[in-house]
């Protein structure tokens, strides 16, 4: 799996600190649209591995960071490039709108 399960503890080193761009996915497991997310967010981190950052925040688990990053509804896609937010989509994205928001 080429997804980073992202929490507090590692949100800053994976994500912040990274020098590649990364797609974060905030979702939950009882969350309808994130199921229908998830094979497109798996599919496109195969294809851009290396390249990209791929990586999901449970926010049930990680309320913390979803409050951070004021996510409301999920799924709530954020692209991160040197540590600043910048793009963020709300609800199902296709694989072609995540390249087009990391700028590929």
């Amino acid at each position: 799996m080429a997804e980073i399960t992202l929490t507090t503890e590692n949100f800053e080193s994976e994500v912040l600190n990274s020098d590649i761009p990364v797609v974060v996915d905030f979702w939950a497991t009882w969350c309808g649209p994130c199921r229908t997310m998830g094979p497109i967010l798996s599919s496109y981190a195969e294809k851009v591995q290396g390249k990209v950052k791929v990586g999901k925040v449970d926010v049930d688990a990680q309320e913390d960071l979803a409050a951070k990053y004021k996510v409301m509804s999920i799924p709530t896609i954020i692209v991160f490039k040197n540590g600043e937010i910048a793009a963020k989509a709300v609800g199902v994205q296709t694989a072609e709108k995540l390249a087009e928001m990391v700028g590929e």
